[in-house]
């Protein structure tokens, strides 16, 4: 894995760990994804105008990723509404290094080497763990939170294969972030038919967080155009000891030092993928 690679998922940990935030401390978590997606819409119906389209082989992977991240956005919410974001983030992503390694495995023939297999295991752990330390974690956390880390594992590996028979990674990106955030508002109104009275500052947040969350998926699809989809997917799911800070500055969670070491752990397991 190339320096520029390394830096540019880490640097996209850090925005995913972000917008997480932002919805998780939303007061109407499936309005604020809504506006998500309108945001992702107005900016890639744009950037459309001015972009090729990715090569025909790539656009069932491109409808089949929009699909996914629609039902990984409804499990999100869903995951939101049953805890908080140092437990029910680490679950959701912490399953899915381990999955997209076996479905890169499966459908793309990525070998792993043992290195790189230490170190998706010790960011898998050390997330999951994050999740355990000192709390029960009930019962309706499991169901939402493991489903959603497995739509995580399936569009990945989807995206991981779509982009290297796109021709082009922005492309691809922006095609499938348009039809993807093309879903939510129709699903909003039949769910729910009105929205709630939000502030200009919660509006705006929103907003602000799906131009974040194209910037920190769309470095992760150019990534798996070149690096291989267990590696990107592990490195990118360091997000969560930025999630882990975030939530204890702004959203005022405990950061235990059982927590530190989980980090420490992850970070170690980060330190494995980039030899």
């Amino acid at each position: 894995m190339t320096l520029l690679i390394l830096a540019a998922v880490t640097g996209a940990a850090i925005l995913h760990a972000g917008w997480n935030a932002v919805l998780r401390g939303g007061s109407d978590r499936l309005w604020s994804m809504t506006l998500m997606m309108l945001a992702v819409a107005a900016s890639t119906g744009v950037a459309a105008l001015v972009l090729p389209w990715p090569n025909a082989a790539s656009w069932p992977y491109v409808i089949a990723s929009a699909l996914l991240h629609t039902g990984y956005n409804l499990s999100l919410v869903r995951t939101y509404r049953t805890g908080d974001l140092g437990q029910t983030y680490p679950i959701s992503r912490g399953s899915s290094p381990v999955l997209v390694s076996v479905g890169a495995m499966v459908f793309a023939h990525e070998a792993v080497s043992l290195v790189s297999g230490l170190g998706i295991a010790l960011v898998s752990g050390g997330i999951v763990s994050l999740a355990l330390q000192g709390r029960t974690v009930r019962a309706e956390i499991l169901p939402a939170a493991l489903t959603t880390g497995v739509l995580i594992g399936a569009y990945t590996v989807v995206d991981g294969i779509g982009v290297r028979l796109s021709g082009d990674s922005v492309a691809y990106a922006n095609s499938m972030f348009l039809l993807w955030s093309l879903t939510m508002p129709p699903l909003f109104l039949v769910m729910r038919g009105r929205p709630p009275a939000y502030t200009r500052r919660e509006t705006a947040t929103a907003l602000a967080g799906g131009l974040v969350s194209i910037l920190a998926y769309g470095i992760v699809i150019w990534a798996m155009q070149s690096g291989a989809m267990g590696v990107v997917s592990a490195l990118r799911e360091t997000s969560v000891v930025y999630a882990a800070v975030i939530g204890r500055i702004f959203l005022k969670e405990t950061l235990t030092l059982q927590r530190v070491a989980s980090c420490l752990a992850i970070a170690a397991g980060a330190a494995c993928l980039a030899a």
